[in-house]
């Protein structure tokens, strides 16, 4: 069997984390200094400083200029999570992007057309209307193609979907911007006129395959 090596800073994290688990550090309250943990734990700063920058990053301690830092979350156990989140790095490969959305995209469709309602239509129809009006303004366009996409989601009911689907949205907007140069603007507004008037029609199927459509097209456009 082999032995796996721990890092100091790791092991400095674990000691972190025993205080705020035990309740020894409370929620507000600030913690020992560096020098403070240095002295304690007989390790390098540059440990101590890169084990509390992960704590900062993971939004459990935050750092105010002058004063110190602060514990202001004492939920982690779910730490070890944080790799599986979609991340900035994760949504620049956009033909992944692509693939991730033409998977889902199609049955958030589905799920919507069966919750559609008066506000759904008047939604879809706002941002088509802006998609065409903003023609020739790549940052526009986008933020209304986007949008569109959002209402769909957030029409499904299903929050997975929505909160998943949000977060590549959020994260890919530059690209969008970059692909509407490859793509052109026509395209977009073909197939999120048929979109609606799918959403329209009260026809599930037909949103369905016209979502996965105009996913496929614009897979189809990405160079190789």
């Amino acid at each position: 069997m082999k032995i796996k090596s721990v890092s100091i800073t790791n092991q400095v994290v674990e000691y972190l984390k025993e205080n705020i688990e035990s309740g020894d550090w409370v929620v507000g309250e600030k913690i020992p200094s560096e020098n403070k943990l240095v002295e304690e734990l007989g390790v390098s700063r540059s440990s101590i400083r890169t084990a509390v920058q992960y704590l900062i990053g993971l939004g459990v301690l935050k750092s105010y200029q002058g004063k110190g830092t602060y514990l202001v979350n004492s939920q982690v156990e779910n730490w070890d999570e944080t790799e599986n989140k979609i991340t900035s790095e994760d949504c620049k490969d956009i033909r992944q992007v692509l693939e991730f959305r033409k998977i889902l995209e199609p049955g958030a469709c589905r799920l919507a057309v069966g919750n559609c309602t008066d506000e759904t239509i008047a939604a879809l129809e706002t941002y088509l209307e802006q998609m065409k009006i903003f023609q020739g303004d790549r940052e526009k366009f986008v933020r209304a193609d986007l949008k569109f996409h959002e209402v769909i989601c957030r029409t499904s009911g299903n929050s997975l979907l929505e909160k998943s689907l949000h977060k590549v949205f959020v994260e890919t907007r530059k690209n969008h911007e970059q692909m509407n140069e490859l793509f052109g603007y026509d395209s977009g507004i073909f197939h999120h006129a048929a979109i609606l008037e799918a959403f329209r029609n009260a026809d599930g199927q037909s949103a369905y395959d016209s979502m996965e459509q105009h996913l496929k097209e614009a897979l189809g456009k990405i160079p190789q």
